[in-house]
């Protein structure tokens, strides 16, 4: 499904590390060293930045000027290209005045100078890892947290300058340190992406779930997002505003991305929805999507029970369809007021691996497995084939009536990301890379993914549980601990990896 808002692109800073001394010394380095940083300019570009690219640093005044540079173009992350020496005096003001996260990138252009005719200034254009120790000791000692990429710079051809064979694209050195680069992007995209989001929460926080209970002030201020506090009678609003047409166009679409059950299930409160639940279920998710639109939202969280019999009651009890079709949007949708879990289920779509809301269902000891998910809503982007629609006889739990998901992630590697909070009030990230597998699922109208993790479920669980997690986490698609971890890097969150 197309996502309603275009991505916004990550801004990244960009400048090449020279000494000013060097260009009359040495005739064609300040141009051949340029010309390296050109090509990770058009490169970064290609991975989905955009770039600002500063040029040479190569005297404290450039490194002044490159800060302020950088700072006016409010760069999401910048990278250092560490082309030859500098010293550090240079560099530091840089990063002094802009204060974006920074990753150094000490690429050699060849993998193996020439050493029977390399001269001084060859040398030189392949000593970038030699102000790297400098660098990283004036940083620590100004308080300036510096990460580094080591390895080859990954030209597919060698400049006519060049004494060497500098086509190394293909080398493990190169591969490996671009692959780097390329989730340092996509970090930096969640930081762009989070800052100024909306996210809407609507209703309450189901009652009792002491982890789930969120500080917004916390949210905003450790992620830069917004938090819009809509009520119910909001919803409703919209509800009372939606045409024939929208209900008709959302039916279209209930059809095209959902199977309508059929047969019996095992559970006699999960059978094949009636015409009237999923007539209400799609005039609700028309008023869902005009809630969004209406308040810009780029993310949703929400929980209502309402009193017996009420309108509210009512109309919550239509919510699942249309959160999991705005889910599949690019909204994220998590119930019983995560906001927390929301935060993780956003950050997850925006690297493009879904974020389905999840929760520990069982464990199936014969398989080794843990069967994850929720009653909804479900990321169909990563569904294993159609997700079933059932009507259900009531929401456990929960009061009223409904339409609910009943689906699996597809096999293969996934990633959960849980986002819990410690007791000094900081978010923090519990990672899991593990494989969905296609064991069998109830048929209760849940979404449920058969899990195997590394260790056996209850070596798992006494690692997860020891990490303090809430209740719920979002269930992403590939191995993604990698990038995860970068994310939280650039968002100065603590993270966890577990299982490895």
């Amino acid at each position: 499904m197309e996502k309603w808002k275009a991505p916004k692109k990550p801004r990244i800073g960009l400048y090449t590390m020279g000494l000013k001394t060097y260009w009359s010394q040495f005739p064609g380095l300040r141009e051949r060293l340029l010309y390296y940083g050109q090509f990770l300019a058009d490169k970064i570009t290609q991975l989905g930045g955009e770039v600002f690219y500063y040029g040479l640093a190569d005297c404290e005044e450039a490194g002044r000027e490159c800060g302020e540079y950088l700072n006016a173009s409010n760069v999401d992350l910048i990278f250092a290209h560490s082309g030859t020496y500098v010293n550090s005096a240079s560099i530091l003001p840089i990063h002094q005045i802009c204060k974006a996260p920074v990753v150094i990138l000490n690429l050699q252009p060849t993998a193996r100078i020439a050493y029977d005719r390399t001269t001084t200034g060859e040398w030189l254009a392949h000593c970038g890892a030699c102000p790297v120790p400098e660098l990283s000791n004036a940083f620590h000692r100004s308080g300036i947290s510096c990460r580094i990429i080591n390895g080859l710079l990954g030209l597919d051809h060698t400049p006519a300058i060049s004494l060497t064979d500098e086509n190394t694209a293909q080398r493990p050195e190169a591969v490996k340190a671009w692959k780097e680069i390329g989730e340092w992007v996509k970090a930096a995209a969640v930081k762009r992406e989070l800052s100024g989001c909306r996210f809407g929460f609507l209703g309450n926080t189901y009652n009792g779930m002491l982890d789930m209970y969120s500080d917004f002030t916390m949210i905003q201020a450790q992620t830069g997002a917004h938090i819009e506090i809509l009520e119910m009678c909001d919803l409703d609003r919209m509800l009372q505003q939606v045409t024939e047409a929208e209900i008709l166009a959302k039916k279209q679409e209930i059809l095209d991305f959902f199977v309508i059950s059929e047969e019996k299930a095992a559970d006699p409160l999960a059978q094949r929805p009636t015409k009237e639940q999923l007539d209400w279920s799609a005039r609700v998710a028309a008023a869902q999507e005009r809630l969004v639109k209406e308040y810009g939202l780029d993310a949703l969280t929400y929980y209502y029970h309402g009193s017996p019999g009420g309108a509210y009651e009512k109309l919550q009890s239509g919510f699942i369809v249309g959160h999991s079709l705005l889910t599949a949007r690019g909204i994220p949708c998590a119930g019983e007021g995560d906001l927390k879990t929301c935060l993780a289920m956003k950050i997850c779509d925006i690297l493009g691996t879904g974020g389905s809301f999840c929760e520990i269902v069982t464990v199936d000891y014969e398989d080794g497995t843990i069967l994850l998910g929720h009653d909804g809503p479900f990321h169909l982007a990563i569904a294993k084939g159609k997700p079933i629609l059932r009507g259900m006889g009531l929401y456990h739990g929960k009061q009223g009536t409904g339409v609910s998901v009943e689906a699996k992630v597809r096999t293969g590697p996934i990633t959960n990301l849980a986002c819990t909070q410690t007791a000094e009030g900081r978010l923090k990230f519990i990672l899991t890379e593990a494989l969905s597998t296609d064991g069998p699922i109830m048929t209760i109208g849940n979404t449920q993914t058969p899990v195997r993790f590394q260790k056996d479920p209850d070596a798992y669980m006494d690692e997860w549980f020891a990490e303090a997690p809430t209740h719920h986490f979002a269930m992403s698609v590939g191995k993604n601990a990698s990038v995860l971890e970068k994310v939280s890097d650039i968002l100065g969150i603590t993270c966890v990896i577990l299982d490895n």
